[in-house]
């Protein structure tokens, strides 16, 4: 098949919005000076104005399962209004091949100081924190113990730390408002520190602040807890910020994808010729078995849980569990389907470029965005087998999806993203140390939606599976934390 006219169209248009996104994410940068850089083992980056002299410092800590990359909407916005910002990955998580120990992550903050107060920029009697979640708890400690060395801390999405109304200093809680129980937290650390206070002079201040429309994840991607947080550590330093920029990396982003997926499209028909011979099988054991697969996942995890560890199983906090869950969904769909079609050595080699797509056009851009999608060693050897374990889902997802329209693919799309989301929720139910599984629930619905698009565009099962099974096994290495 060759490319006509409307392809021809269709991949020139991904290439503008491709190239279009990069400049994007270059003006996001351009003024900063943004290094990466390591200090004993604590892997850092720095964004600060270019030439700037004696600016205030900030630290910012991401929360569990993040990166310093998924805090960089806060670096960026304080960088371009004036700030010095130190960002780094705790132990265990992003680029930090330490295994995690929560009572080592103070430490971590303290490496990240000493690399703050080193750069000349910087300066040293004016400092504040801002962390999310794990991390909000973190630098709450930090600054109730060295109350006098930071003037500020910011606590986005608030756990726990014993608050007073002396320290630490001026305590902005910011929390979104569908985030439910971080309100709550949010609420009774405002009435636990003395209640709303503006003066900031006193050092006293106290301020809460619900974010509109956001949760536990889109609350850092949110202009309005930016700004929130630049306003008040401007208040708390008695300075004013002319800064105009906003942060619309996640845009970019976006685009960035949408170009990739497009040129997909575009090229994807020179990918599948010759045509195939689709799977049969009945309607009704394709959604017998794809509403059968959770029960059994949660009941096969809640039998495993009696004899392992699920919470660190293969050494990744949570992720270990995730692809369990996957195994024993996938298998379970499998045998109720009861046809598997016959791999071939094209489909496997579709299957390997497929997943290559997907890697460039997820992940090029969220290195520098939102992730840190480029694995160290340590989460290299997690990768494949957590991939193998989720392949049964998706070969089973892949065969009901063949020679299907529109129509009933996004039937699909949905039906699969309500039973992972159903059945994710009901193994928290019985299985709350794995509490953090909630972090996949957003990702859910957008990616099952960008895998089933490319199912269409391949319409083979083992493609599909290869790929998709590769790429879903990449996230769960990058994401999760490293348990000792």
């Amino acid at each position: 098949m060759k490319l006509n006219y409307k392809r021809l169209g269709l991949l020139v248009l991904a290439i503008l919005l491709v190239v279009s996104s990069w400049l994007g994410i270059a003006f996001a940068r351009s003024g900063l000076d943004v290094r990466s850089f390591q200090k004993e083992g604590v892997p850092l980056l720095y964004l600060a104005p270019q030439g700037a002299k004696t600016i205030p410092g900030v630290l910012v800590a991401h929360g569990f399962a993040g990166s310093k990359q998924l805090m960089l909407g806060y670096g960026h916005v304080l960088a371009h209004a004036g700030y010095a910002v130190m960002l780094w990955d705790f132990d265990g998580h992003g680029a930090n091949g330490t295994r995690l120990e929560r009572y080592e992550l103070q430490q971590n903050l303290e490496r990240a100081l000493q690399a703050l107060l080193e750069q000349p920029q910087v300066d040293p009697g004016r400092l504040a924190l801002l962390g999310h979640s794990m991390g909000s708890g973190i630098v709450m400690n930090a600054g109730i113990r060295d109350r006098e060395r930071f003037a500020a801390t910011v606590a986005v999405s608030p756990t726990g730390a014993n608050v007073t109304p002396q320290s630490p200093r001026n305590l902005q809680l910011q929390a979104g408002s569908g985030e439910g129980r971080f309100v709550g937290n949010a609420e009774r650390l405002l009435a636990q520190s003395g209640g709303e206070n503006t003066n900031l002079a006193t050092g006293q201040g106290r301020e809460l602040v619900v974010i509109p429309g956001v949760e536990h994840i889109t609350i850092l991607f949110s202009d309005g807890s930016h700004q929130s947080a630049l306003r008040w550590l401007d208040a708390a330093f008695g300075r004013t910020s002319d800064s105009q920029y906003r942060d619309r990396r996640m845009a970019w982003y976006g685009l960035h994808l949408l170009g990739w997926l497009i040129g997909f499209a575009a090229i994807s028909p020179l990918l599948t010729h010759p045509p195939f011979i689709p799977t049969k099988i009945a309607p009704i054991r394709q959604w017998t078995g794809l509403i059968a697969a959770p029960l059994a996942a949660t009941a096969g995890l809640v039998l495993l849980s009696q004899r392992f560890d699920l919470q660190n199983l293969g050494g990744v906090q949570v992720g270990g569990a995730v692809g369990v869950w996957f195994l024993i969904a996938g298998l379970t769909w499998l045998g109720i389907l009861a046809r598997l079609p016959r791999p071939t050595l094209r489909a496997v080699g579709l299957g390997i470029m497929l997943f290559v797509i997907l890697w460039i056009a997820f992940g090029a851009m969220a290195q520098v965005v939102w992730l840190q999608w480029w694995l160290i060693p340590i989460r290299l050897r997690v990768w494949l087998p957590v991939a193998i374990a989720c392949f049964p889902w998706f070969l089973a997802a892949g065969i009901v999806q063949e020679d299907i329209g529109v129509g009933k693919r996004l039937l699909w799309w949905l039906g699969q993203s309500i039973v992972l989301i159903g059945g994710f929720v009901l193994t928290l139910n019985f299985l709350p140390q794995l509490g953090f599984m909630f972090l996949l629930l957003p990702l859910f619905p957008p990616l099952m939606g960008i895998l089933s698009l490319v199912a269409g565009l391949f319409n083979q099962a083992w493609v599909y599976a290869i790929g998709s099974a590769l790429f879903f096994g990449w996230l769960l290495a990058a994401g999760f934390p490293l348990s000792a």
